[in-house]
């Protein structure tokens, strides 16, 4: 039995860093998935005792004894699908013991984490049982589009769909949704991965993947939101590195040095986010009412990435996007950290392919990568027996 799981990537359409300070910020899924598939060996199989996990984008293979598994763990550890549980400070060491043994480069260690959390995941869900599991994605990692989420989401998907513990149809063809139940025992999953690999996660980027479409989000509290039109989005891979837990530090110096005038700012992306969310939410009988929306959610784009450069996070690679994109009349805004990562081009209904074509060859000859995506869709699916 196979099956495949994909989860999408997320993108900040307003608010990130001020979110930090009690600001509204929206976040939304994207086209661009990561997909797992997990194949059980035939039960005639001979000799294979073996958990394999292979990193394909990567070229990098991953292999563990089921024999092995089942005696470096703690005798009363077991496979617990139903009851999301956080990864204990005895099993961490134990798990990370096995993931150093396999050597991971140097230029790659950044991976140890999902390999971690992967192994986690996989021994509470499933137990120690022998299996193929395979990764791909289309989300460049490390920019600020979630992609260690979609990785847990699309993890956490395919072990409890072969867990024996869900309801669904295994006869059924093509991708589907997971029903809400099945969803939030998803979610819960795969945000214990997301706090292995990143310590204290909000909970946005997972529940994004999961759920799909878009969510506003203030002191904690996630309220999902449905657009009522179709956005796109030109996002531009600056591929510049960047420190987010160092940005945010700065963030907050900054308010330490200048309270009120930083109030201010973080006042003022409140409103934008939740204007942001109230247009993107009222209906679109026509073209000409969606061309409407979209002016003003350029204005606010505008808007807040002006608030985000008083903040102190911009970049030089992110404003050469912005003069790039403003030579052909687009908005634009970085999303996520900043200080570098991707930068948000909202691509209006009306544009031809054309300027899109000729904005994107601009900023690839600045050496930046542009991936073109829909905004707001499906969260996560599967589908059983294969590619579809």
């Amino acid at each position: 039995m196979e099956v495949r799981a994909r989860a999408p990537g997320k993108i900040i359409l307003a608010g990130e860093h001020a979110v930090v300070h009690g600001s509204t910020a929206v976040a939304a899924s994207i086209d661009l998935y990561t997909y797992a598939s997990l194949h059980f060996p035939p039960l005639s199989a001979d000799n294979d005792d073996t958990l394999k996990l292979e990193l394909k984008d990567l070229d990098l293979e991953f292999s563990w004894s089921v024999k092995k598994l089942k005696k470096t763990f703690p005798v009363d550890s077991g496979c617990i699908p139903l009851s999301p549980t956080a990864c204990s400070p005895e099993s961490f060491r134990i798990i990370a013991a096995l993931v150093r043994e396999h050597n991971i480069p140097e230029a790659k260690i950044g991976l140890a984490a999902g390999v971690t959390a992967f192994l986690w995941l996989y021994t509470c869900i499933l137990g120690f049982k022998p299996a193929k599991v395979i990764i791909t994605s289309e989300l460049p990692l490390g920019s600020g589009l979630g992609s260690s989420a979609s990785f847990c989401v699309s993890l956490s998907a395919v072990f409890i769909a072969l867990s024996g513990t869900v309801n669904l149809d295994l006869n059924n063809k093509g991708w589907f949704t997971f029903g809400d139940n099945e969803l939030d025992l998803v979610n819960k999953w795969a945000f214990e991965g997301e706090r292995l690999i990143h310590g204290k996660p909000s909970g946005i980027d997972n529940t994004v993947s999961t759920f799909g479409n878009m969510i506003k989000f203030r002191s904690g509290a996630l309220t999902r939101i449905k657009s009522s039109m179709l956005l796109k989005m030109l996002i531009t891979n600056t591929k510049v590195g960047r420190n987010t837990k160092a940005l945010v530090a700065s963030v907050a110096e900054r308010k330490l040095r200048h309270p009120d005038a930083m109030t201010a700012v973080f006042n003022a992306v409140d409103s934008i986010s939740n204007k942001l969310a109230t247009i993107i939410e009222s209906p679109a009988v026509d073209e000409i009412a969606i061309t409407e929306k979209e002016v003003i959610l350029e204005e606010l784009m505008e808007m807040n990435q002006g608030l985000l450069q008083c903040m102190g996070v911009s970049h030089a690679s992110i404003e050469t996007v912005i003069r790039t994109t403003l030579k052909y009349k687009l908005s634009t805004k970085l999303t996520g950290a900043g200080g570098g990562g991707c930068v948000l081009t909202l691509l209006p209904t009306i544009l031809s392919k054309t300027i899109v074509d000729k904005v994107k060859a601009e900023l690839e000859s600045c050496g930046y990568q542009c991936l073109t995506a829909a905004i707001g869709g499906n969260g996560l699916q599967i589908c059983f027996g294969g590619s579809s």
